[in-house]
């Protein structure tokens, strides 16, 4: 998350050529690896950007196309350096405000993730 130009909270949305979806960065731990490492080496793999942890948000659960359970945790991170390039796994990045983020997430629990966000703000 960032302070656009108005002051006003925006947050970064991936778009994933694979899965043709609007997210959240997000990825695998890998073993031995804690959870808030893997979110910062994520995102910064799928959007080149290093970034600090913030606090914690809700976790979410699902069930992907494979049918596999899966869990996810989330952190509000603020970027403090790099750039984006697009690669195999992510070919765009968006920063928008709540409203337009809301519209533009392609799975109802990413919207659970950012309401989090808004809520604490």
């Amino acid at each position: 998350m960032r302070l656009g130009d108005e002051g006003t909270l925006e947050v970064l949305l991936i778009h994933r050529p694979r899965y043709g979806d609007w997210t959240f960065p997000k990825g695998k731990v890998k073993e031995g690896e804690r959870d808030e490492d893997a979110a910062v080496r994520e995102v910064l793999e799928e959007t080149g950007l290093a970034c600090k942890l913030g606090r914690e948000l809700p976790s979410t659960r699902y069930t992907d196309a494979m049918l596999r359970d899966k869990t996810v945790r989330y952190w509000e991170c603020e970027p403090t350096s790099g750039g984006f390039v697009p690669n195999d796994e992510v070919d765009e990045i968006q920063w928008l405000t709540g409203v337009a983020a809301a519209e533009r997430l392609t799975h109802d629990h990413d919207r659970e993730v950012l309401r989090a966000l808004e809520d604490a703000q």
